[in-house]
């Protein structure tokens, strides 16, 4: 199989790049480790961001019987998320590679902008049964880089009790204008409005993607009238009094800990809380984000992607295949799902395989259907700067050193300085 060519692994750059990312809009872990590949052995190399599962672990078994069925012996070894692509990005160049990695999805545009990725067609996997909205993320100037092994995303959760007592029925919340209404009806009753994270980091990106997609706005264009919508709408509901003031420094975390005091209507958060709410001292339910005008506001997807880097025997590359379509078959989406409470699988089979299983994640299967990646639209790499300068407007929003249409405007500069 012929190789594409290529431009050399540059570290600095790259580095530079991973350095801005910060990716934690929707989940990390912690370790460390190595490894290296050697060619055509009967060792095949796999990292992945998930130290919490440990060599005894399901997942570790997993990763081994793929290997096994393919006639190869994993050595796996995890890292913290961000150490991952760094020390990715310098295996390549010590020509050390990993045969797989599984990656945080906005950073496969950083390693595919190296040159260090193989794509999915070098490879010859077949991708035709991946939403697309899902491989979006891992698409770079045209060619894919590696595939989805599922999927999170945000939506809103409720307090059931609290709803009731304000007379909202949550079924009736479609667009801005009514869940503003619902907000308002909450707060008169006596309780919170909402809670979400604005905190000044990916995470609060992360939290106002869904209101600034949702108004139709465009990450090309930040200083939109769109975008500018979407900000008036925090800060309205700050300015109101349905937000607390602790949005601008809320982390995703710090959300959830407000909700399960009982206190709050709603929260916007993700997938990773289905098993919490269940075990929360009230009565929870979730709705999809609402679009300005009515309808799904798409969310960022947050998950990994199963990634093979460019190897110098490229013979190694049918092994590799082997195993990456043994972790994606509709099982073994089901079974990522299950690990990592929730990533919904990124294919139709295996989505309702998930639900057969478990009926009640249909809210977020539609949720990740109607999703979007940060780096889709063929941001790449410069979605980290255009996400830096979008914190900093909510930011200087929310603390009212800026109205909305200034603080977008004053990132919009920034973003085109940072990226031309």
């Amino acid at each position: 199989m012929q190789s594409m060519r290529r431009k050399p692994v540059t570290v600095l750059t790259a580095a530079a790049a991973v350095a801005a990312l910060a990716l934690v809009g929707a989940c990390s872990s912690g370790g460390s480790g190595g490894g290296s590949s050697t060619a055509s052995s009967g060792t095949y190399t796999w990292w992945d961001p998930y130290p919490q599962h440990d060599k005894n672990s399901d997942w570790e078994q997993r990763a081994q019987r793929c290997g096994e069925d393919a006639g190869v012996t994993i050595q796996r070894t995890a890292y913290d998320t961000t150490a991952l692509t760094n020390q990715a990005l310098l295996s390549a160049q010590e020509g050390t590679s990993p045969d797989i990695i599984l990656l945080d999805n906005p950073a496969v545009s950083t390693l595919a902008d190296t040159g260090m990725l193989t794509t999915t067609e070098e490879l010859g996997l077949d991708t035709s049964e991946i939403d697309e909205n899902l491989l979006a993320a891992g698409v770079v100037d045209g060619e894919t880089y590696g595939v989805p092994i599922g999927a999170n995303t945000l939506a809103l959760y409720y307090n059931k009790a609290v709803l009731d007592a304000a007379g909202v029925d949550p079924s009736t919340l479609t667009d801005w204008d009514s869940l503003t209404a619902a907000l308002q009806a909450v707060t008169d009753s006596g309780k919170k409005g909402i809670t979400f994270a604005g905190i000044g980091t990916e995470e609060g990106s992360f939290q106002f993607l869904p209101w600034f997609w949702g108004a139709g706005a465009d990450l090309t264009d930040l200083d939109s009238p769109e975008a500018v919508q979407a900000l008036e709408l925090w800060t309205g509901w700050v300015d109101a009094g349905y937000a607390p003031n602790s949005v601008i420094q809320n982390s995703q975390n710090t959300t959830w800990e407000e909700f399960l005091t009982g206190d709050f209507g709603f929260v916007e958060n993700g997938t990773w809380q289905v098993n919490s709410a269940a075990e929360a001292g009230f009565e929870t339910g979730v709705i999809q984000l609402p679009a300005m005008d009515g309808g799904v506001a798409p969310a960022p997807t947050g998950g990994e992607f199963i990634v093979a880097p460019v190897q110098q025997d490229t013979d190694r590359y049918d092994v590799t295949r082997q195993i990456v379509e043994c972790m994606t078959t509709p099982e073994g989406f089901v079974d990522t799902a299950n690990t990592f409470a929730y990533y919904i699988p990124p294919t139709e089979a295996g989505q309702e395989a998930l639900l057969a299983e478990k009926p009640e994640l249909e809210t977020w299967v539609e949720a990740v259907r109607s999703a979007k990646g940060r780096t889709s639209d063929n941001l790449g790499t410069d979605y980290p700067m255009i996400s830096e300068a979008l914190w900093t407007a909510v930011q200087n929003a929310l603390s009212g050193a800026q109205t909305p249409q200034d603080a977008l405007a004053a990132a919009q500069t920034e973003a085109e300085t940072a990226t031309s």
